[in-house]
């Protein structure tokens, strides 16, 4: 039989990740994937979920693909577990694998939630450079836990704000939300935890706490009448419970467009009174961005530990 050589695998783990996968770089790092997705260079095909009887969470695999000059492959492996917060744990748990687009190697395995947690707040501060408008002063973010936390640091790197607010469930939700130029949803929720009443003219919205078809953070009025931006239009359509939910409900619900889309060029925001809104999936290209620039970042800094695989 003929003998291989052995590759050498990257490991960071979740204080490295965290550590080296600063927000700004971050920022920077998902404009650049979503214009990518955009020109179509990259392929992201739909996650694929894994339901055992009985279990009280579920396995997601998101793959992609990114050619060009530095070509890769990536996939995040992560259990999504809704009631781990009671256990003092993030609701999702795993690793995001790191090839070599040259020879298929994998290269490197990092810590899923601090990946997760950081680059899905970076893209909500893409959105929001994007499609919030000038003056906004007030912040109101829904929920405090992982995600919560990870948007009260990346959305004030967009915008100049004088008045942040984070707010429970068990909290005052509508007055937070009523005096709130920006507003970030990012809980647990099954049913829409705020009220189109509640929103006042030109606010921007990022809600990203629904990943799955069966649940939502909005209402059906606030899908409708808002200018509605997401990610990507295929994850939308056949992933966002916030989108089918409202259509189920008879709601008349339009994709204005894609983040990736506004960044090559395309209309965002039309007027100061217009309600924007962008619907966050999260996208395994995230991912791969994320694993690309940590891997650079810890071979540059010498983090992390290396095996032989």
């Amino acid at each position: 039989m003929m003998a291989t050589a052995m590759s050498e695998v990257l490991i960071l783990n979740e204080r490295e990740v965290e550590s080296l996968l600063d927000m700004r770089e971050c920022i920077a790092a998902m404009e650049e994937a979503l214009a990518a997705l955009a020109r179509g260079d990259v392929f992201n095909p739909l996650r694929s979920v894994a339901r055992a009887p009985g279990a009280p969470g579920f396995l997601g695999l998101m793959p992609a693909w990114r050619g060009g000059e530095r070509p890769a492959w990536g996939l995040k492996e992560v259990c999504v577990y809704p009631g781990n917060p009671k256990r003092g744990l993030d609701t999702h748990l795993g690793a995001v694998l790191l090839h070599s687009g040259d020879t298929g190697e994998l290269i490197g395995i990092f810590n899923a939630s601090a990946i997760t947690a950081i680059r899905t707040a970076a893209v909500s501060a893409v959105a929001t450079k994007l499609l919030a408008r000038d003056d906004v002063k007030t912040l109101a973010i829904v929920g405090t836990g992982v995600q919560g936390r990870s948007h009260l640091r990346a959305i004030p790197l967009v915008r100049d704000l004088r008045d942040v607010r984070v707010v429970g469930r068990n909290d005052d939700v509508e007055a937070a939300v009523r005096a709130a130029d920006i507003v970030v949803l990012a809980t647990n929720a099954r049913e829409p935890i705020i009220k189109r009443e509640w929103l006042k003219p030109g606010v921007h919205i990022n809600a990203v706490g629904s990943s799955i078809a069966s649940t939502r953070e909005l209402d059906a009025e606030t899908m409708a009448t808002a200018s509605l931006f997401v990610d990507r239009r295929e994850s939308t359509v056949n992933e966002s419970g916030d989108y089918l939910l409202a259509l189920k409900d008879g709601a008349a619900v339009e994709i204005r467009g894609e983040i990736g889309k506004l960044l090559l060029g395309g209309k965002g925001r039309s007027s100061s009174e217009e309600i924007t809104l962008f619907k966050s999936l999260g996208l395994a290209i995230e991912d791969l961005a994320s694993a690309q620039l940590l891997y650079d970042k810890a071979r540059r800094d010498g983090v992390g530990t290396r095996v032989e695989f």
